[in-house]
């Protein structure tokens, strides 16, 4: 996945276009020193950073699906992630835990890191990135309950609008057990502190 973007030359130089040409408007000149290889340079980071929407979850998983021999929670906490909020083409950044009861199978655990990352490279929101990785992982393994909490700050809120440096937000999805069963949301929630 985003580890070997290939970046298509049309594509690129089309983006790279549009961005000289916003260059423009905000006015400057796109053509000065420290601009003239800009427009290539954000082009092809905005098409890194939104690698995730031209792959799927099996790209993700590849074969890294194991029989399941247990049936307690498996936690993976703090999984890094960096995305770009789809309302103003910011940064938002943080870390996502995901707890699941094995059903059929599990993943393999840099298989989840992966998940996380196939999701969060495209423009979104956290609360969708937060749902989608528990669906992912539903779908992937059959798992009998997922849970995921993020945790990320928005430069949508520092930098512009508010400005409020201090703020964090926190997104919480579940499915399955998870569902009907706060103890064992709490036991999740424990693990992860």
């Amino acid at each position: 996945m985003a580890t070997n973007v290939e970046y298509p030359e049309k594509v690129i130089s089309s983006i790279a276009d549009h961005i000289e040409s916003i260059l423009r408007l905000l006015g400057e000149d796109p053509s000065r020193e420290g601009l003239a290889k800009t427009p290539v340079r954000a082009a092809k980071a905005l098409y890194y950073l939104t690698d995730g929407m031209r792959h799927d979850d099996s790209e993700a998983v590849g074969d890294a699906l194991f029989t399941a021999d247990g049936h307690n929670m498996i936690v993976v906490r703090d999984i890094e992630f960096y995305s770009m909020c789809e309302h103003h083409i910011l940064p938002f950044f943080g870390h996502i835990s995901v707890g699941y009861i094995p059903g059929d199978h599990i993943i393999g655990l840099s298989k989840l890191a992966r998940l996380v990352n196939l999701y969060a490279r495209r423009l979104q929101v956290q609360e969708r990135l937060t749902s989608q990785v528990v669906e992912a992982v539903r779908k992937a393994t059959g798992a009998k309950g997922v849970i995921a909490v993020a945790r990320a700050e928005h430069l949508c809120m520092k930098m512009r609008g508010v400005e409020d440096q201090s703020s964090s937000t926190v997104t919480t999805d579940y499915c399955g057990l998870f569902a009907n069963d706060a103890a064992l949301r709490s036991e999740f929630l424990g693990a992860i502190r």
